[in-house]
C-alpha cells in the first residue's frame, strides 16, 4: 500500500513550529548569556569600585595614623613644656623664700660664730661652723629656733680644735628645718 500524506500542510506546520522553537530557544540563550555578561560586567564594576574605595580608605588611614603619631609627640612635647614650667615657677617661687632663710641665718648668727659649710637638702639645712665658746654655739640655737623661718635645730657635733697655744675654737655640725612663716595657718585654713 502506499503511503500518501493526503494532508501536507501538517508536516509543514510542524517544521515552522520546530524551527520558531529552535530560533525562540536561540533568542533565549543569546538574552541568558547577554544577561550574564552584563550581570558579570555589572559585578567586576561593583567590585572594581569597592576595591578603589578602600584603597582610598587605607590611604586616608595612613594620613590620619601620622596625623595620631604627631598629635602624641606633640602631647609629649607639651607634658614636658608644662613640667619644665613647674620646676620654673616653683625656682622662681622659692626664689624670694631662700634669700629670706639666709637673711635669716644671718640674723640669728651671734658674734664670735661663723659658717664654713652649708648644705640644704629638701627642707633640712646642715650647718658646719666654729664658734669661740659653746655659749656661742648655744645662742646660735636659741636664735634659729625663735626664728619664724627656721626650726627645730638639732646639734650633731661639738669638738674642742686647739690651732695655737692662744686660740680655741668649738667645731659644730647641726641641722635645722627651713619652714614658711604662715604655711601652718595655710594648711588650718583648708
Amino acid at each position: 500500500m502506499a503511503r500518501i500524506n493526503l494532508l501536507p500542510w501538517r508536516e509543514q506546520l510542524r517544521e515552522e513550529r520546530k524551527q520558531r522553537f529552535i530560533l525562540a530557544l536561540g533568542a533565549v540563550l543569546a538574552g541568558a548569556v547577554g544577561l550574564v555578561f552584563l550581570g558579570g560586567q555589572y559585578l567586576e564594576g561593583s567590585i572594581e569600585g569597592q576595591n578603589a574605595r578602600n584603597d582610598f580608605i587605607r590611604k586616608e588611614i595612613a594620613v590620619l595614623d601620622a596625623r595620631i603619631a604627631e598629635i602624641k609627640e606633640l602631647r609629649e612635647r607639651r607634658q614636658q613644656l608644662l613640667e619644665r614650667m613647674k620646676i620654673i615657677q616653683d625656682l622662681q617661687g622659692n626664689r624670694p623664700i631662700i634669700a629670706r632663710m639666709f637673711d635669716q641665718m644671718v640674723r640669728t648668727l651671734p658674734d664670735g660664730v661663723y659658717f664654713t659649710d652649708l648644705k640644704m637638702d629638701g627642707k633640712t639645712v646642715s650647718i658646719v661652723g666654729a664658734a669661740e665658746s659653746n655659749n656661742r654655739v648655744s645662742n646660735l640655737m636659741r636664735n634659729l629656733d625663735a626664728s619664724e623661718w627656721l626650726e627645730s635645730p638639732n646639734l650633731n657635733e661639738v669638738k674642742a680644735v686647739t690651732s695655737g697655744a692662744v686660740d680655741q675654737a668649738n667645731v659644730f655640725q647641726l641641722t635645722v628645718q627651713q619652714t614658711q612663716p604662715g604655711a601652718e595657718d595655710a594648711g588650718d585654713k583648708q
